[in-house]
């Protein structure tokens, strides 16, 4: 019977821990590799309006209180009370599932606005068509400081097209749907919207505590754009757009 000698032996025994150790690095490579799937940034600026896909209005590039960002306006002209169209704008190349979105915004009526006007301004996110598919959270600014305080419960909204407009979830659900916060009209507010499968939780200006949370998103697990976009009665700002999807 054969024995190897100690020498083949040794031999054989460093062949075979030089193999373990590349089949061990292989696996940490491959396991960073997927870790590092698992999630994609992307960053807007907005101090330009490259990367934009703009609907409804125009977008241009101004310095609002102090800071550099993207101003939606829309057409000239427009002043029927009952056009609650908006203008959008979408960052280009993304598909969103899960993950968080960030981004500092700043709306106030403009001058002749209708009296109703809030200043409405917002978030879309997982949208399709243009925005005709969307979930959104958005704020009414000049309610945040409201003196009656059932217009300061209405601060911030969340609303699902083209199935769940604000009304029919204020209808149907009053008071689940939105909340107050402390907003300041024309002001720039950090916006923080964190989503997950069909929940979605909004922070507002570094709170640790969400002030709305929503635990059915209307459209299910659904991915798409993320967009930002100002009512046509609204001086709209947006700055410091930042994407983070989780696989």
């Amino acid at each position: 019977m054969r024995h190897p000698s100690p020498s083949g032996w040794f031999s054989n025994l460093a062949g075979y821990m030089t193999a373990t150790s590349l089949t061990i690095a292989c696996l940490v490579f491959a396991t960073i590799g997927v870790l590092g799937q698992q999630a994609t940034s992307s960053s807007f600026p907005l101090d330009s309006v490259a990367g934009l896909e703009i609907f409804n209005g125009k977008a241009e590039v101004a310095t609002y209180r102090g800071r550099r960002g993207v101003h939606l306006t829309a057409p000239p002209g427009r002043s029927d009370p009952e056009d609650n169209e908006s203008v959008r704008a979408f960052a280009s190349g993304v598909d969103f599932k899960n993950g968080t979105i960030e981004a500092d915004i700043a709306g106030a009526p403009l001058p002749g606005a209708p009296t109703d006007a809030r200043g409405f301004i917002g978030i879309d996110f997982r949208s399709r068509q243009n925005g005709a598919r969307t979930e959104s959270i958005y704020l009414r600014p000049t309610n945040g400081r409201a003196e009656e305080q059932l217009r300061r419960n209405h601060s911030v909204q969340y609303d699902s097209l083209p199935d769940f407009p604000w009304f029919r979830l204020r209808k149907e659900s009053p008071g689940v749907y939105e909340s107050y916060v402390d907003l300041e009209a024309g002001a720039w507010t950090h916006m923080k919207i964190v989503v997950s499968g069909e929940r979605a939780v909004l922070y507002v200006n570094g709170s640790n505590q969400p002030c709305l949370i929503v635990n059915d998103l209307k459209l299910g697990e659904t991915r798409g754009q993320v967009g930002f976009w100002g009512e046509w009665s609204t001086d709209a700002y947006f700055s410091n757009l930042a994407i983070r999807s989780d696989r």
